[in-house]
């Protein structure tokens, strides 16, 4: 079994980058899977119906969300009508839409994908280290593999959290922070994990936004708008590997992919079939 987590897609370039990749990913690395973050994906805040479904079309299997999930208010229906569109859980009772999804994956397996948000600097949200063993227990006896996004902003918090599932998931990818982290490890219970899977978009930029807006309001203290950045789209995430027979992660490799390092697996893939 192998899953391609795409992080945390910003804007139109997110969304471009996205679209070009999944495919030649899937195609070259033979993923079973595709999940991806997409609570940036609408103008860098947010998920509309129209950009979700462009993200589905684009290969996307499940989008996960966090913080930015109701900025566009469209999504409190949306979330209602796009199953695999999921929200942190913890969220309370009542609230639009599902924290989990179990899905068949490309190989015939099902898959559970499970969302959860961290409180550390973060939303007052429900307790995540309880909410998400309840999430767990929901979908054990539909799926052997199980990956969680943990939306949050303190790495000991994601740190904590791989290690309070080791050995209960195939993976916890941590998200929020768009800075991919470089310490993607397949924990000794079996858990694959990272502290943040990065951000597919525009890395000439401020972990997304013009730099130019953000540098201003450091130097000044003065208000600016916000704009999704353009420049030097990447796309970034994790592949995990997981043994078949036990649902436990044997490898978790990063992705830091260029426009031009996506055509070019592209280009090898047909070369080779």
């Amino acid at each position: 079994m192998k899953i391609l987590f795409i992080g945390d897609i910003v804007g139109k370039p997110g969304r471009s980058v996205t679209r070009k990749g999944v495919a030649s990913l899937v195609d070259r690395y033979g993923i079973d899977l595709v999940v991806a973050n997409v609570e940036n994906a609408a103008g860098g805040n947010g998920i509309t119906r129209e950009i979700g479904e462009t993200i589905r079309d684009s290969g996307v299997d499940v989008m996960t969300t966090g913080n930015h999930v109701w900025d566009k208010r469209e999504a409190l229906d949306y979330i209602q009508l796009e199953p695999r569109l999921i929200r942190p859980a913890n969220y309370p009772a009542g609230v639009p839409g599902s924290g989990h999804i179990v899905v068949k994956a490309r190989s015939g397996d099902p898959v559970a994908v499970i969302n959860v948000m961290g409180r550390v600097f973060m939303a007052p949200l429900d307790n995540p280290f309880r909410v998400v063993q309840e999430e767990i227990a929901a979908v054990r006896d539909e799926a052997r593999f199980i990956l969680v996004d943990f939306h949050a902003e303190a790495t000991s918090e994601k740190v904590a959290m791989g290690w309070h599932l080791d050995g209960q998931v195939t993976a916890v990818v941590g998200t929020h922070t768009h800075v991919q982290s470089a310490d993607a490890r397949v924990l000794p219970g079996g858990t694959a994990y990272i502290t943040d899977a990065g951000m597919t978009g525009p890395h000439d930029s401020v972990i997304g936004v013009d730099k130019r807006v953000v540098l201003n309001r450091f130097v000044t203290g003065m208000p600016g708008r916000f704009d999704t950045a353009s420049g030097d789209p990447r796309l970034h995430g994790v592949i995990v590997t997981a043994d078949a027979a036990n649902g436990r992660a044997t490898a978790v490799a990063r992705l830091s992919l260029t426009v031009a390092d996506i055509e070019t697996t592209a280009n090898e893939t047909v070369a080779a079939q």
